[in-house]
Order: structure tokens, then sequence, then C-alpha cells
């Protein structure tokens, strides 16, 4: 199953591991299937759709940790039966921990990146969750246990640092004071090739010192996506361990980095090759992990003998700071994590294949020297050689020679510039220790008033974030908002927070909370506007997208475990207040159906994104309004069978009226670039400035993400079944046209008329008792739409007009009836002839099972009208459309 460690530092190529993870309950609610097989080192994986396409890859290690598993009395993940073929978290750091940790000892930089889409298992493989420790706390450990054992032969000094990529921009995440406008700058110098400026380095003592720092760092990360709307999904985390090692007794300095890298969720975006606005992978979120997959595609050619021009480590931040982890002095492991479910066939294929090109990368690692120790080291050795050269000079009696002076000035110099560059040092340290000195005081601080008062806990879409931030609710009365400088308030920052949002009182062990007016406060799903006293996990949202679970006083506790209300649940109960609720089967089971689970799941997932973007509008004054529908959620085809269904994002302009239908991969795309307005724009207001004192943003058109040019959108649809035509008897129906969720959106008049080859009226003599006699023969009716009544959509703006759009059996393009304005009763008057010169089978099974879906679309000011398209179409001399083209051949 997996190679030998001692192997990994005798070779420089990248190694690389892959790891399946458990189903999640998300998977297991939509009852998907495991596509993935692994035998030793080779995985395999199987198109869902297509049982006899199989992929195989082979890795330097495979890990198979989806099943076979059990928990014992300690909450430890561990094989059900001794040498079980499932991989714990042990045997995961003792192939890659180990390697990457002798590497360092021996003064050799060492990498670890972990890649995977979203909720694949990354951050459960790096840090872990209670006693199911990652990689990087058992590395923390054994590296301070291997210093403890090898004091006498040298001095060890460890450093941590941790740093976030988000949107291009590097934010140190144990800096506790303001941060830099764009982020810290990344540098480059010959001898330390890229670089952060300003990067802050705490020296560490042991491993729980460590677990602090990274604690602290997640906390600022939390508070950072929080404000920024990023989350973790869509941020690289990178912790960077300088280990430096003083041997007395040879005299040499060791110096290297063990780099921890948590890239950004991989997941493969897609777009409609219809949408005009196509989702850019080139956009900052997915520029590095484009970037980087562009590198090791460079690397993995250079490796292969291929020349390459080119390696664009320079393109992205990410790929300057791994630029020697890839192809550069670094001893490198990849692990890429996988789900196994059937739902992420696509992105666990492009996760296998990214994995199989970084397998290909040959490094140059060398042992490091620390270049301001070398520095120290040949100013002193230059020291001693002026200091034998002028007790030369004096027993040769030339102390006052011009000579001797400059001897001395130079020697002077060197002091100067060993104690300066020792002093800075020293300086850097100092401040970095006090830094710490601070957030630890702090964070015990923080435990302390865990065992003495009620808090709100913070809830993120990263599990790994959630709990971080806690909130304490102390005696009396509490402001809540962006007041940091008020006393007794409680500072929070994000999307629809005011000045003074809510008001928090503690009185008699009771905790209420008061929305103060204006300000969007939602209790357990439901929006409040009144006083309300707050129960333990009681789940809160404060503005756009602020959650907190409410945590009462440690007598209300008991055992009770709050890990169950996820960031999902607390938009679960959200949807559920909106009559949005999970699917379940048509036959009354209790088992969830699997296509809506995929919509209920997209349609929360985008449910914070939407009120964020709506937030974002109100404070840029765009007065454009965004809300959520599915697509087709109670519409179906022509033989009455329900159709695909999707979460589509309603767009309307309150002054004009438009409106647009955009994508979910559309709206996530555009948002993206909302915030980009968003952030320079507040950016450039003075502090403290009210939504309200904000101005207007005005773009030009074609760079506001806010307004689409405009398109005819489908309003709804109604069904006219086609039964009487196979007996050849008339219809007259008034059929209701239903939105996409099951609206009435207008009533429509419609016939159909069975008719002579030149247009006129069967009679009642024509009709047939048995429908088979028409087969083979030649079979003609008129649809007729007389008028459209009651439309919704023209009598909330009179400025608009519609259009119905049908096909019928074989035509392969919809047909339209002419474009009408103005009118909400609009007279359609439009009859079109079909003909089947000989009737097949086919077309009798169609008209006896099937229905001719009329569409009703929208038209608004601004958009072209849609046109029939007849090049693909037969048509008579006489202007009748011709159907059922396979005739004879089919006829019985």
């Amino acid at each position: 199953m997996r190679a030998k460690a001692s192997d990994m530092h005798t070779k420089d190529c990248v190694k690389v591991a892959v790891r399946v993870r458990p189903f999640n309950k998300r998977e297991r609610d939509a009852g998907s299937r495991c596509i993935i097989s692994l035998v030793s080192t080779s995985i395999s994986i199987q198109d869902p759709r297509d049982c006899h396409n199989r992929r195989s890859f082979c890795f330097d290690y495979a890990y198979w940790s989806h099943s076979g598993f059990t928990r014992d009395h300690t909450g430890l993940f561990v094989p059900e039966e001794p040498g079980g073929r499932y991989a714990d978290q042990d045997s995961v750091f003792q192939d890659l921990g180990v390697g990457i940790l002798e590497n360092s000892l021996q003064g050799y930089n060492a990498t670890l990146l972990a890649y995977g889409q979203t909720g694949s298992g990354k951050s459960y493989s790096m840090v872990g969750y209670g006693p199911n420790k990652g990689l990087v706390p058992k590395l923390c450990d054994r590296l301070f246990e291997a210093i403890r054992e090898n004091q006498e032969n040298r001095q060890c000094q460890v450093f941590f640092s941790m740093l976030e990529i988000y949107n291009e921009q590097v934010v140190d995440l144990l800096f506790r004071g303001s941060r830099t406008a764009g982020g810290l700058r990344v540098r480059e110098e010959l001898q330390r090739g890229f670089y952060v400026e300003g990067l802050r380095k705490i020296p560490c003592e042991n491993a729980l010192q460590v677990e602090q720092l990274m604690e602290q760092g997640t906390r600022t990360r939390t508070t950072a996506a929080t404000q920024m709307n990023a989350n973790s999904s869509r941020s690289h985390m990178l912790i960077i361990l300088q280990l430096k090692q003083i041997f007395s007794k040879e005299s040499i300095t060791k110096q290297s980095n063990i780099n921890l890298v948590d890239l950004a969720g991989s997941e493969r975006q897609r777009s409609s090759g219809s949408e005009a606005d196509r989702l850019k992978e080139g956009t900052a979120i997915n520029l590095s992990l484009t970037t980087l997959g562009n590198v090791i595609s460079a690397l993995a050619d250079v490796a292969v003998g291929k020349k390459v021009v080119h390696i664009p480590y320079r393109d992205s931040v990410l790929t300057k700071l791994l630029q020697s982890a890839l192809g550069g002095n670094s001893r490198t492991v990849m692990i890429a994590t996988l789900s196994p479910a059937d739902i992420c066939y696509e992105e666990s294929l492009s996760t296998l294949r990214y994995a199989e090109r970084a397998k290909r990368i040959q490094n140059r690692a060398v042992v490091n020297e620390s270049p301001t120790e070398r520095l120290v080291k040949e100013l002193k050795a230059e020291n001693a050689r002026l200091m034998q050269k002028l007790s030369r000079m004096d027993q040769e009696g030339r102390r006052a020679s011009d000579e001797s002076k400059e001897l001395r000035q130079l020697l002077t110099q060197n002091e100067l510039q060993i104690r300066a560059i020792q002093t800075l040092w020293e300086q850097n340290l100092q401040e970095a220790l006090k830094d710490w000195e601070q957030q630890y005081a702090s964070i015990t601080q923080e435990r302390r008033m865990m065992q003495m008062y009620p808090y709100i806990l913070n809830i993120n879409e990263d599990a790994q974030l959630s709990g971080v931030v806690k909130l304490f609710i102390q005696e009396g009365d509490w402001g809540i908002g962006l007041c940091d400088s008020s006393p007794r308030s409680i500072s929070i920052k994000g999307l629809g927070i005011q000045e003074r949002h809510a008001v928090f009182r503690n009185e008699q062990r009771r905790v209420t909370l008061t929305p103060v007016m204006g300000s969007k406060v939602i209790v357990n799903g439901n929006t409040v506007y009144e006083t309300i006293e707050l129960q333990h996990l009681d789940r809160l949202i404060l503005g756009s997208n602020c959650t907190y679970l409410f945590i009462g006083y440690p007598s209300e506790r008991g055992g009770k475990d709050w890990s169950r209300y996820d960031y999902d649940y607390f938009q679960s109960e959200l949807a559920a207040a909106e009559g949005i609720h999970l699917g379940e089967s048509n036959t009354g089971s209790n088992q969830t159906d699997p296509s809506l689970l995929a919509v209920f799941y997209d349609y929360i997932k985008l449910m914070p994104m939407v009120a964020e973007a709506n937030q974002m509008s109100q404070e840029l004054s765009k007065g454009v309004e965004f809300k959520l529908e599915i697509k087709n959620l109670a519409l179906s085809d022509s033989r009455g069978h329900d159709l695909q269904k999707d979460v589509v994002v309603r767009v309307t302009s309150a002054g004009s009226k438009q409106v647009w239908m955009w994508s979910k991969a559309k709206f996530i795309n555009r948002k993206f670039l909302m915030e980009e307005v968003y952030q320079h724009f507040k950016a450039e207001q003075p502090e403290n400035t009210r939504v309200e004192e904000l101005p207007c943003v005005v773009l030009p058109r074609d760079k506001d993400p806010f307004w689409d040019p405009v398109e005819p959108l489908l309003l709804g649809s109604a069904h006219l079944w086609l039964q009487s035509l196979a007996f050849r008897i008339p219809l007259e129906e008034q059929l209701e046209v239903l939105g996409s969720e099951g609206t009435e959106e207008a009533i429509l008049q419609a016939q159909l008329v069975p008719c002579t080859s030149n247009g006129l009226p069967l009679g009642e003599d024509d009709i047939l008792i048995d429908p088979s006699e028409i087969l083979g023969r030649r079979l003609d009716f008129q649809l007729v739409l007389d008028q459209c009544c009651g439309v919704c959509w023209i009598r909330e703006a009179h400025n608009r007009g519609i259009q119905i759009s049908f096909r019928v059996f074989d035509c392969s393009e919809p047909l339209y009836t002419p474009a009408v304005w103005h009118n909400i009763n609009p007279l359609l008057d439009h009859r079109v002839q079909f003909t089947s010169l000989q009737t097949s089978q086919s077309l009798l099974d169609y008209l006896q099972s099937s229905a001719v879906v009329l569409e009703l679309w929208g038209l608004q000011e601004g958009c072209t009208h849609m046109n029939s398209s007849l090049e693909a179409v037969r048509m008579t001399a006489e202007g009748v459309f011709i159907i059922d083209m396979s005739g004879p051949s089919q006829a019985a």
C-alpha cells in the first residue's frame, strides 16, 4: 500500500500521496455510490455514467480512509480489524511526516502541499480534529521531541509563521495590528529567493505553543473571512516552521524551512457555453491554482526532457512563495484528497490528473546555511585577519601609518555591522515574543471567561474555522455592532452590520437580544423585530451572514454536543422558513430524493451569497435586488415528466424594472466581481461612514457586475395535450401558464383544429373511433393561439411584452408567435398548420401520450424579439409545416 518512509530523502522527485475519505452527510443523503477503488499504490476511478470507462493512476502512497474503521473510547478512528486496510492519521504521518521531519533535521527545506476540492479532507489530513491529530500537530510534537533528545549535540531554535493568500494578497495571521492595504509585499533576493517582507516569526519552545499560535492564526483568519466575505475554501493557508540548528563542535549552522500548505478548494467551475458571461478561470480566486497547475505542467515537461522556455512562477503570489518547493531547493510531498462519491466524479478525476503531473517534478535540494549566520561568520573571519595584520604592524613599529589607520577603521566598521545584525535580530525576536505573550494572555483570559459567562460562538462554512471566535456577554447591557471604541460594546464586522446593530442584556442569569431598528437579526431561522430571550444553542444571524451559536451559562450546557449546528444547519433553517425543504421521494418513504437533494444544497449554499450581494447593492446604491429561485420546480416536459431542477438567481433593477436570470455559475462569478468593486469603494471612504451617507457608485456598463444586456426571460409554460388529434376531434382549452415554482403567470386560450390540406376544419363525420386508421395516411391540424389573459409580467411593468414558443413532434427548432407589447390581455390571433404526409406509428404514439409545451417568454425594453428559424424546417408550397419526416418506414 505504501512506499518506505526512508526512500523519501534519497530522491528529489516530488512525492505524491492520495487519500480517499468517507462519505459525508450530504453524500449519504444523496445515496451516493463509491466509484474509487484502491490496490496497493494504484487507484482507479470509474465514470458513473459509463461503467466501462475506468481510469487508473499510480502514486508513491495511496491511503484508503473510506471504510473499515471504528471509533475507540477516546474518539480516535482506528481500523475495525488489526491489520485492516483503513489508513488512520498515524499511518499517514509515518509515511509523510517522518520523512519531512528527517529532511528538516538534516538541513533540507521540506514542503507538504494538500490539494483537493473543498470538503475532500485536506484540513482533516493537515490539522485533524479532536484526538485525531493531523500531520501538522504530529510533526510539531515529533520535532520538539527530536530537539529534546539531541540537546547535547546541538542548540535548536524553532520559529513559527502563519499566513494566508486570498485574492493575491498576503495576510500575516499572527499580526494583530492594523493591516497594510493590499497585504504584505512579496520581495525577491538572490540568496533567499521570494520572501514575504515583514512576516512575523514567533520563537517557539514546545509543541503546545505552536498549537496555541495555530489557534490564534485561525482566529485571525476567521475574523478576516467574516469581514471580507471570503470563505476559507477560497484562500490558501501556509504554515512555516523555521528550524535553526547550531552544532558547536563542528561550528556549523543549518537552517531549514518546513512549509505546510493547505491549498484552496480545487472545484472545477463550470459555465454553459451559451452564457454571455462565462466564468473567468483567471479571476484572482482561481488564478493561483491555475498558475500552480501551469507551473507543475511546465516542470513535468522539463523532467521528461521537453524544452520549456518559461516556468510561470511570477504569475501568482502562491507560486512565487512555492518556487523552492517546486523545482527548487526543497524536498516536497503532495497529498491529494478525494471524495469517492459518484456526484464528485469530475472534481476527483481532475485532482488525480493534477497529482499525476506533480509526480514527475524533480527538485534540487541542498543543505541550507543561514545567510545572516554566513555573513556574521565572514565578518568575524575578516576581523581575525585584520587583527593579525595589525599585530604584525605593531611589532614592526608602524602604528601611525596610513595603512594602520585604514585597517582599524575597517575593523570598527565590521564590528558595528556585526553588532547591528545581531541587534536587529534580537529586536525582531523581542517584538515577536512580546506580541505572542499578549496573544497568549488573551487566550488564557478567554478560557477563564468561558467558565463564567454565556457567549456567542462563530459558525463558519469551513468546520476548521467554526467555534474560533467567542464573544462574551457579561452582566448588564452590551451593544453589538461596528462600535469598537464604545464602552460596553461587542465589536463585530461584516456586511449589513450597523454601528449599533442589537443589544444583549444579561440580567439575573437570563440573556435577551433586542434588535436596533433597521438592523437584520434572525434567530433560529426567523427574523426578529422585538426583544427575545435566548436559550442555550439558539442560532443567530446578524446582518447579511454573520452566523453565531449562543452558548448559555455553564450550568445550562450539560453534555449536549453543539457540533451538529454547523453552517449547513443554519442555512437549512433559513430555507425552511422560506418554505424550501429537503425533497422526499414520491413513494412516500422517508428517503430523500437525490435529484432534489443536490438542488437543496445548492440553494442553501447560495442563500448567504445572495444576502451579501443584496447588501452590497444597497450600500453601493445600485438599486438591484437578487432572489433565489428553483428552475423547473413545478414544470414538466411534453410527456408530463419532471424537468431537471436547478438553482438560478433572479436579478431585478428597481428603477428600470429590467429582469435577468443568472445561472449559479454566473452569479458566483459576478458576486466575486461585486466584492472587488465593493472593497475598492469602501477603502476610499472615510472611517465610520454610515451606509446612508455613502455616495452612489457609477460604473461603465461593460464593467458593472450588477448589470447585463437584457434578454427574453422564460416566464412559464402550459401543456396542450394532443390526444384528441388521434381521433381527429377539435379541442379548445383555457390553459394555466405556470411559472417555474408553480405560480400562475397567465391564462392562455388555445385550440387544436383537425383540418384538410387546404386548412378547412373537419366535420363530425371525420372523427375516428380507432386512431390506428390514420396510419400511413395524411394528417393535418392547426394550432391556434387566440389570446393571453392576465399576464403578470406586463401587470408589473407596462413597458414589457410577450412571445410564445412551441415545437411539435420532430421540429428541430422552436416556433415563435409575433411579439405583443404593453397589454395585460394581449390578443395573439396566431394560427399554424402542421401536416404528416404519411402518419407513422411514432407520431401516433406521440399524439396519444404527449402535449405541446407552450412556453411564455417575457420581453423587456432593449431586448430583441425571438424569431423562428426556418432553415431546417420542411414546408409545403402552401406554407404548411411538415412533421413526421420518417413517414413510411415507421408506419404499421
